[in-house]
């Protein structure tokens, strides 16, 4: 069954950068929505975690965004993506209906997704190509495998669309800063991760 728009809801977003290439395999999209039901102790993304109204924006948005930057993929964040199936799901779907590639960061493990009875969190993972799975665990941090924030997470590939062998993925970890509207926004690296409420300075 197709849903209207009408019945898709917005997604509860807390940061998109248009253009980076340190959340997954070349430039990509990235998209950390707000609301997480895991507290897992050192989150890189705290103040994502609160369920609370952040910014709405339409899947038709982030498509149009992804376009006019060229990107690769889209990467999607949080948060926990899964929280939004439904509004990501047909994100997702509308991101490879284009040619681009989808990686979804989860808390939840690929085992857990498979389990759960929510049609809508099957219908993303199926629009999925690269899934990084498992809850962020600070005792085992890893700043040396490319895209992965603790040792005990998977990079899982659903799809054809990428090869372990890619070397890509064998690249050192990287880190990105921007200065935007006075913030200091900081993704890429586990220790901190995308922060969008970093001290500014009064002056």
């Amino acid at each position: 069954m197709t849903l209207t728009s009408a019945e898709i809801p917005a997604i509860n977003a807390a940061l998109v950068i248009e253009e980076t290439e340190a959340e997954g395999p070349g430039m990509r999209l990235a998209l950390w929505v707000q609301g997480c039901p895991m507290r897992c102790a050192g989150c890189c993304n705290p103040e994502f975690l609160p369920e609370v109204p952040a910014r709405e924006i339409t899947a038709k948005f982030v498509l149009a965004r992804a376009v006019a930057r060229g990107v690769e993929g889209l990467s999607l964040l949080g948060g926990e993506p899964f929280a939004q199936a439904k509004s990501l799901a047909n994100l997702a779907q509308g991101a490879q209906a284009l040619g681009l590639s989808v990686m979804v960061y989860s808390g939840y493990t690929l085992a857990e997704l498979h389990a759960m009875p929510d049609p809508d969190v099957h219908a993303l993972l199926a629009a999925t190509d690269l899934l990084v799975d498992g809850r962020y665990d600070h005792t085992r941090r890893t700043t040396t495998r490319r895209w992965i924030g603790s040792d005990n997470q998977v990079l899982h590939f659903l799809t054809s669309k990428y090869v372990s062998s890619d070397p890509r993925f064998a690249q050192a970890n990287t880190v990105e800063l921007r200065m935007v509207g006075g913030r200091l926004l900081l993704n890429g690296w586990p220790t901190l991760g995308a922060r969008t409420r970093v001290e500014e300075r009064k002056r």
